[in-house]
């Protein structure tokens, strides 16, 4: 992970403000959904796409190297070996 020198301090509801800067990086919109994990120590945001990356189904949807693809998807790429 990389450190982009920004420290926000959590209010008494526990919530943090991410700086613009992190928005836009993430391509996060006001009202956009994120996902929150816990690896370790380390607490990670990712913006939420509950649906395939490639064809858009919300169906069936599994991790494939770190982002949501169908299993129709997968298949098809497993097919062009």
């Amino acid at each position: 992970m990389k450190s982009i020198g920004i420290v926000r301090k959590i209010d008494e509801l526990g919530r943090i403000v991410l700086p613009i800067e992190v928005r836009r990086g993430m391509g996060l919109e006001p009202r956009d959904a994120v996902e929150i994990f816990v690896d370790g120590e380390s607490v990670v945001l990712r913006k939420y796409e509950p649906c395939c990356v490639f064809c858009g189904d919300a169906g069936d949807v599994v991790y494939f190297m770190d982002k949501r693809v169908c299993r129709a998807c997968l298949r098809r790429l497993a097919d062009m070996d």
